[in-house]
Order: C-alpha cells, then structure tokens, then sequence
C-alpha cells in the first residue's frame, strides 16, 4: 500500500446538492415520472404487507443481536426498548428504520421528527399485519461532516435565530468518521450560551439538565447525542444501532468485499440508472463515481480520514483527496479488510444495503434527500438479491405555539404567507392597512406605465407622419419613461415597507420562527427552545400524537 504515514486534513463534497431534490418533490405529488423509478408502495395497504412479510423471512444474526442487547443496555432505562429487543430476537419480527447525523443537542427538528415518524409507523405496520415491529435508529456515526452537525439553532431574545456551536477549529477539514470526534471544553460554553438564552422558560431546569449530563467535554458527539435521543424516547422503546461499533465491523465485512470486487459492474448499472433519472428530468442526487467502489478506506486507522476509492488501473486504486495522491492495490484493500474491517466505512449509496443486510427492514424512514438517494439504489439492490424495503416520507411539522399565534392574529395572516419574500409582505400588508387604500407597487407600475405608453401610443402617428426621423426619439422616451416609473415605484415600496415598524418587527419575529434563515423551521431550530418551554415530554408526546402514518404532508403542530 503506498500510503504515506502523515496525511493532511483534507475534505472533498460527493453528495450533489441542494439537499431537497427536485425528484422528491415530484415523487410525493405522486408524479408517474418519479413513480417508475420509486414506487409510492408505503401508501398501498396491501403493497405494506407484502413489504413487511418479504422482511420477516429474514433474521438478525446472533452477533449483531448481543451488540444491539449491549450497546441499548447502557442507555437510559427502558422497559419497551428491552421488550423490543427481545422481539428482535425472534423470526418473524420486523424493523422500521430511520437516521441521522449526530447533530449538536440532537440538531434540527426534523431529527425528533424522523424518530417519531419511524415509532408510529412501526405501531401502524405491527396494527395491520399483526406481526411484531419495532422502530430502529441507525447512528450515522460514519460520516465526517462536522460543519453540518456541529451547531444547534434557537430563537433568540434579539428576534433573530441564535446559532449554538462547537469551537472545532479544524472542523470544515476533518475526515474522520465523527463516532471518533469528542466534545471538547467548547461544549461548556456552548451549554452556557444556551442555559443564558432559555433557562427562564417554565421547563428549561428539566432539558438543560439532561444536556449537561449528556454533553460532557470528555463524550463523544454520537455517545451525547444518543443519550439524549434515547432519553427522549425511552417510553416507545426506540433502539438505537451504531455501525462504527467495533464487534459490527466484522458483518460489515462481506458488504464492503462486495463493493471493491464488483465495483465496475455495481457502478455500471447505477450510472446507467442514473442516465435514466437524468433524461426523465431528475437530478443526480449522489454522483456514481466509474467503476468506484461505494465506499470509504481510512488508510491511517480506524479514527483516521477516510478516502473514497477511483480506479487507476488493473487492481490498483487512489485515494480521492489524499494531499500525496496515495495509491492501494486491490490486494491490499482486502487484506486491510481481513485483518481491521473498521477502516472501512459507507457512503450514502451502500449503507441502505448494509442497514438491510443486517436487519429485516419493512420501511425506512427517510427526509427529501435520502427519498432521492432510493430512486437511486433499484439496481443495487437487485444486484445485492435483497428486495428494497417500502421508503416511507418522515413527518413534515411546522410548530406554532402561543406566541406566533398570537402575531399571525394581529397582522391577519396565514402560516403559509410568511412564505413570501419580506419585502413584498412588508408591502403587501402596508398597502392593505393603510388609512387611505394605497393601491401596491406592481399596480401603481402597471397604472402610471399605461397611462404614458397610451399618450405616446396616440402621439406616434402624428409625430412620425411630421418627421419620421422621430422614431428613435420616441423609443428612447419609452425606455427612459421605463427606467424612471421603475424607481419611483421602488422608492414607494420602499417607502410602504418602512411605514410601520411594529409590523416590521412582528413580521420578523415570525419569520424567525417560521423560515429562519429563509428555511423551513424543522430544517434550522432545534429542540431545545420549545422543550425547555413546553416540556421534553410535553412536546415529544405532541409531536408522537400528530404524526399521521405513511403521510409526507406538512401539519401546523401547536405544542
């Protein structure tokens, strides 16, 4: 293996971007394009049972079973999660399964979301079929990511959302899987920052409390994170699987094998897949890479950088990204896994297959872009032999408590019209309180344009019949009339915006709430404001009764 004993931190983006696909999109409106490439079965009774009885022929393997005993009994206490387990245990149970990236305080709703989603339609699935089915929470411990997880957002006291993080310095570098990152002493004042923000709501001694126990300096990002997601679910017996556990690497083995044997002909189906999902009008959501296995290799151990693999000719491979161009022949690739498997680690593309090659998985529970990566994965699967489980949307929640109540009543809007771009809804509502209607921008532009383009309308055969050198004069009085209406009206938008400041401010409140950031609110805040207002149990069981089984649509969520 030409590798040289010191690498460089170095960070390259496999995933294409933005994070919502334009094929998920389509896929929940059920658009027949994005149909036959991923069919909608979650939404089918019968297509349901047939996906949990095709899962219950398979079983968890005994090694994989102890793991799961010993890693879930560490958490915190649980009668349903051992009553799940032990179910495991046995053939004929199924799984549904979700997971995320270890984001600080448990990161952005949408997390808690995926986890309810994935426990109510395990209760839905085990209701219709009458077979055992338990909720799963797959760690995405593999991932290097820090400057995706390393924060947590709030709202703040200001008005504006308030972003909580780690002092990581070299976080945007690291390659390391972050199962091996530790807190550090930044969480201690990342801790602080929030007790300072939120610790005169009524529950904030409650939820703080239970961070602070979690998020000590000493813990790892993935140890914290589960701690408290396991606390938060303790009552519905969610179990948690990590695959960076060490005794795990093993079973890992044969899958990753797999994937550096029959990587040409693995990358081969998926990229004409891909062709396909390209011409149909759909994005490439993870890019095949030719002939590249769908993995990662950390040639400097098991908590050092990982390097995706590129041919480089008969049996030999580079590591993409390495700051010395490193090289690994096929043969040492396999050793390595012989001997040490945990240096290998998945990519978005191959844990699906590894998640369902361990466990009897029914559905997976999975947010815009992991519903894109699936559209992907029909031939890996079928190259695998391994049936694909039903791909289930998670909840979609936009909470709304007293507070934005009560300033959507007082401005008279709708959720949805926060929506709109500030400007153009600071004008909107300007010109429809005002004392005196004033009519909005586009119809004073539309009325004060009409009206001169009329005059010159009836001016041009007069003038041009005079002199038909005019013609020029005229389209420059046109455009100069253009330019001029444009400005004015600008300045009068401007000038509705500024008109009243408290709806301004009210406005601003509520996009801080509702698009922080100019993004969905389950996207950006995290738990800790609204269970440190409401409660942790409060809100997780509010959340839990909402959820309305296999359904993708957004609710209004009141806490």
């Amino acid at each position: 293996m030409n590798v040289p004993s010191r690498a460089r931190p170095y960070r390259t983006c496999y995933l294409a971007r933005p994070v919502t696909s334009s094929f998920s999109a389509a896929w929940l409106r059920g658009d027949a394009r994005a149909l036959s490439f991923l069919p909608d079965r979650y939404r089918h009774p019968a297509a349901r049972a047939e996906a949990v009885a095709a899962a219950a022929s398979r079983t968890v393997s005994p090694a994989l079973l102890d793991v799961l005993v010993a890693r879930n009994a560490r958490l915190a206490p649980s009668p349903a999660r051992e009553r799940h387990l032990e179910l495991l245990s046995r053939p004929g149970t199924v799984a549904v399964v979700t997971g995320q990236q270890m984001g600080l305080f448990l990161g952005p709703l949408f997390t808690l979301y995926k986890a309810a989603a994935a426990i109510v339609a395990a209760r839905a699935l085990s209701q219709e079929t009458g077979r055992p089915c338990v909720p799963v929470f797959w760690l995405q411990t593999e991932d290097h990511d820090l400057p995706e997880i390393d924060h947590c957002v709030v709202p703040s006291a200001s008005g504006g959302p308030l972003r909580v993080a780690l002092d990581l310095p070299d976080a945007a570098a690291s390659r390391a899987p972050i199962a091996h990152r530790r807190l550090g002493p930044s969480v201690t004042a990342a801790l602080a920052t929030l007790r300072n923000e939120l610790g005169d709501e009524p529950h904030a001694h409650e939820h703080l409390s239970l961070l602070e126990r979690a998020y000590r300096p000493e813990a790892t990002l993935a140890e914290a994170f589960t701690e408290v997601l396991s606390a938060v679910f303790a009552e519905e017996g969610l179990i948690f699987l990590d695959p960076r556990d060490a005794r795990l690497a093993p079973l890992a083995a044969p899958v990753h094998r797999r994937a550096i044997q029959e990587a040409a002909a693995i990358s081969d189906a998926l990229a004409a897949h891909v062709r396909a999902l390209s011409d149909a009008g759909f994005a490439e959501q993870v890019h095949i890479r030719p002939g590249a296995p769908l993995g990662f290799f950390s040639p400097d151990g098991i908590d050092g950088p990982r390097y995706r693999l590129d041919p480089a000719g008969p049996g030999r491979w580079s590591l993409v990204g390495h700051p010395e161009d490193a090289t690994v022949t096929t043969d040492a690739l396999l050793a390595a896994l012989e001997r040490e498997p945990l240096r290998f680690t998945t990519s978005a593309l191959l844990r699906p297959l590894l998640q369902d090659t361990w466990l009897p998985t029914a559905a997976y529970v999975g947010g815009p872009g992991e519903i894109a990566y699936f559209a992907q994965l029909a031939p890996l699967y079928a190259h695998a032999g391994l049936p694909m489980p039903l791909v289930v949307p998670r909840a979609r929640f936009r909470v709304l408590d007293d507070r934005a109540r009560r300033w959507l009543g007082k401005l008279g809007l709708q959720p949805d019209a926060l929506n709109t771009p500030r400007e153009e809804l600071l004008m909107q509502l300007a010109a429809r309180d005002a004392t005196q209607p004033l009519e909005p921008p586009e119809a004073l532009e539309a009325r004060l344009l009409g009206a001169i383009t009329a005059e010159l309308d009836r001016s041009n055969g007069p003038l041009l019949a005079l002199d038909a050198t005019l013609e020029d004069a005229l389209q420059r009085t046109r455009g100069t009339v253009r330019v001029a209406v444009s400005r004015l009206v600008g300045r009068y938008g401007r000038a509705l915006a500024r008109r009243d400041t408290v709806t301004a401010e009210r406005v601003d409140r509520l996009r801080t709430w509702l698009t922080p950031n100019g993004e969905p609110q389950e996207r950006v805040l995290g738990l800790p404001y609204f269970a440190c207002r409401v409660g942790t149990r409060a809100f997780t069981q509010r959340v839990l009764d909402a959820c309305v089984p296999f359904s993708g649509a957004l609710q209004d969520l009141t806490p």
